[in-house]
């Protein structure tokens, strides 16, 4: 599948390309870059892959797939052009700004026949990946909680105004993490943390707390401003309990300059140090680190195209994901427990 990328920033150039390359079954066919600092970091980068202008020139030069990463506010009319085309479409989170303007994207694919998947690569993270086989393999019995805490001491990259916020950016992974772990959610309560900026009012940090149809319950949280670095995953089941403090493997290779194309069968292993620990009637055991691989997730889309079958996250799983987060923000606004709608997700 010869997939082009829209958009080189942190999203592009980070956790895109780095995973086209490692990729089987895909080949990176070029990248949409207007900017002259991001053209030159693209050649500099992937030297002999196309630059293109527009996604317009782009289409008219010939692609499979495209993935759309360029800011939120630009990605509905890029992914309806593609889609216009008869071009597969990956688009990168948050799908959209909202479950009502996700659900359009949805139904404009469905007519087009093409494929519409929403990057939700964390699932890929290796913490969740060992999470769902401890959960599958039954080892926690029946789980009643999941608490599911992301801390960054990033400020520079929180993106600010009524468009940005942490909910959307964060929230969308942990939401779509517990929905992926623990099924579909019925209701919300949510609290932010809004600061002012000079793009307007943004939150900066949030805490979830999801009712899941099974019964479970989610309690989610994040920060970009307090000045804090930790991720951590907890659960709880009627067997015992399931504790983890993970590096963010991916992230931080990527970041490091080691790309998943060098090392694919070693790549995105917690270390040991950082293995879980599973707490049980008969002790405490460590759990080895399952392997993260984002590069899965294109693998996975192109044999979905091939094949005509369900991509690995589909489009109405991106709109469940935002309805949670639409039920949020009203719940943070009138400070009363949400429910989601859920049949908006129905495409």
């Amino acid at each position: 599948m010869r997939i082009g990328v829209v958009g080189y920033g942190t999203g592009g150039r980070h956790f895109h390309v780095p995973f086209i390359l490692a990729a089987r079954g895909v080949e990176l066919a070029g990248v949409v870059a207007r900017a002259p600092a991001t053209v030159a970091a693209v050649r500099s980068d992937l030297p002999g892959v196309p630059v293109f202008a527009s996604l317009t020139d782009m289409l008219a030069a010939g692609v499979d797939a495209v993935t759309i990463t360029t800011p939120p506010q630009t990605r509905r009319a890029l992914v309806l052009e593609a889609i216009a085309a008869g071009v597969h479409v990956i688009a990168d989170k948050p799908f959209a700004p909202s479950a009502a303007a996700a659900r359009d994207l949805a139904l404009a694919a469905r007519d087009r026949g093409v494929t519409l998947g929403v990057y939700h690569n964390r699932r890929l993270d290796s913490d969740i990946q060992t999470l769902k086989s401890v959960l599958d393999a039954g080892r926690l019995g029946k789980v009643w909680r999941l608490h599911s805490r992301m801390d960054f001491d990033d400020p520079a990259t929180l993106e600010a105004g009524p468009t940005g916020g942490l909910l959307r950016d964060l929230g969308t992974h942990l939401v779509d993490q517990a929905i992926y772990l623990l099924g579909p959610v019925r209701s919300v309560d949510a609290q932010l943390d809004m600061v002012d900026l000079p793009e307007g009012a943004t939150d900066a940090g949030f805490t979830l707390t999801l009712r899941h149809d099974s019964g479970a319950h989610s309690h989610i949280s994040a920060s970009k401003l307090n000045r804090l670095h930790m991720r951590e995953l907890r659960a709880y089941g009627s067997d015992g309990s399931h504790v983890a403090q993970s590096t963010d493997v991916q992230a931080q290779a990527i970041f490091a300059g080691k790309p998943p194309a060098e090392d694919r069968d070693g790549w995105g292993f917690e270390p040991e140090s950082h293995w879980a620990t599973l707490h049980t009637a008969s002790g405490a055991t460590r759990v080895p680190s399952a392997q993260g691989a984002y590069f899965r997730y294109y693998e996975a889309f192109a044999d979905a195209v091939r094949t005509g079958g369900t991509p690995p996250v589909t489009a109405a799983e991106g709109i469940a994901a935002l309805a949670v987060l639409d039920a949020a923000r009203t719940s943070a606004e009138t400070g009363q427990v949400v429910g989601v709608d859920r049949e908006i997700s129905d495409v």
